[in-house]
């Protein structure tokens, strides 16, 4: 089966005042389609600037990322990307915070109000597409930046800890919201995560990641079926497989 995104041999490097910082080496990865992959390891390793090379946001210094077969060169709406601040315009509705992309792409204004209606009902938010982002909540602010992506129909969504903020309570809802919304759009997913337990309950396969430069150590197929219970046995043979992979990176 051919991969929908492609990394290869993909390194990349920062000046800082002078100095060569290197933030990853060498990373081959295939991604499929309909997968939800979570890319998992330790502070600093690179796994933001990954995800943000593989959204068209940044480059690399050398190697590629393949969509579709094409390279990625830049941002473009087959990719939608979502960030841990929410990054609303505190200034547009909900409704037109939703149609923003729609908006840029030439939509009428008629057809994108209806098409980011339709998103905003899917996420349980029917009735707020007049309000404003400082009159939501937390884990309400992340749903409308989620469906905000989604309203342009990407091939993959990039998401960069998007529930690191929230509480425990809303984060795990949260994450069940987000599994509901994946199987229903059938959309590609690289999920960008610090947490084992949500990795776990969220992936296809947990991509684990080496300390600076960052590299793939391992990957780690979950193989349970959805919807996972947190506290099973299953989760928790690969909750220690996974942490015993990440203690044996800290040793070295």
């Amino acid at each position: 089966m051919a991969a929908l995104l492609e990394i290869r041999d993909l390194s990349k490097s920062f000046s800082v005042k002078g100095k060569r910082f290197e933030a990853l080496r060498d990373v081959n990865l295939s991604v499929y389609d309909k997968e939800f992959i979570c890319l998992l390891g330790p502070s600093g390793c690179g796994k933001t600037t990954l995800l943000r090379i593989m959204a068209g946001l940044e480059r690399p210094t050398s190697g590629a990322v393949l969509l579709d077969g094409e390279p990625i060169e830049g941002p473009g709406p087959q990719r939608g990307m979502v960030f841990q601040e929410y990054s609303l315009f505190p200034w547009r509705t909900i409704l037109d915070n939703v149609a923003f992309g729609l908006e840029l792409k030439g939509v009428s204004k008629a057809e994108r109000h209806e098409k980011a209606r339709r998103y905003i009902t899917a996420v349980g938010l029917a009735g707020f597409e007049n309000s404003y982002p400082h009159e939501l909540s937390g884990g309400m602010k992340q749903r409308v930046a989620i469906v905000r992506a989604l309203v342009n129909n990407p091939r993959a969504l990039f998401m960069d800890e998007p529930f690191g903020a929230l509480d425990a309570q809303t984060r795990n809802v949260m994450q069940a919201e987000l599994l509901r919304i994946w199987q229903e759009q059938q959309k590609t997913v690289i999920f960008v995560t610090h947490s084992v337990d949500e990795a776990i309950y969220l992936a296809d396969r947990v991509v684990i990641m080496s300390a600076r430069p960052g590299q793939i150590s391992e990957i780690i197929d979950v193989e349970i079926p959805r919807p996972r219970v947190r506290t099973s046995a299953e989760v928790n043979r690969y909750r220690e497989q996974v942490l015993s992979v990440l203690k044996c990176l800290r040793k070295d």
